[in-house]
């Protein structure tokens, strides 16, 4: 939870349990933090969906500004598993987060 606080550098609020936590997404709404549930058994395996972060830069300034997103995230406990690249839209990376989820920041260049 602590990571996702400090990523998006917003207040998470007590959801409906203890296993359960609501971060207030900066353009409305929320991103919705569920911990597995004790009870049951989770598979360990990498999923084929993940959260996606995504921000804007203005100009040509999309990969310093991921370079400079990335840095505070690996310093919370996420690991890198590509370097930033540089894309048409702007740039990219995909990361972990410290539960091992995966976790791809994007800035979009703006028009």
């Amino acid at each position: 939870m602590q990571f996702y606080r400090a990523l998006l550098g917003v207040e998470p609020q007590s959801g409906l349990s203890a296993a359960h936590w609501r971060v207030p997404w900066p353009v409305g709404g929320w991103l919705e933090l569920y911990a597995p549930s004790r009870n049951r058994p989770q598979l360990l395996r990498q999923g084929r969906l993940a959260l996606c972060l995504q921000c804007q830069a203005d100009g040509p300034g999309a990969l310093a500004v991921l370079q400079a997103w990335i840095s505070p995230a690996l310093d919370l406990g996420a690991t890198a598993e590509d370097p930033p690249r540089q894309q048409p839209f702007g740039a990219e990376t995909w990361l972990q987060d410290p539960e091992g989820n995966r976790l791809p920041l994007l800035v979009i260049r703006s028009p």
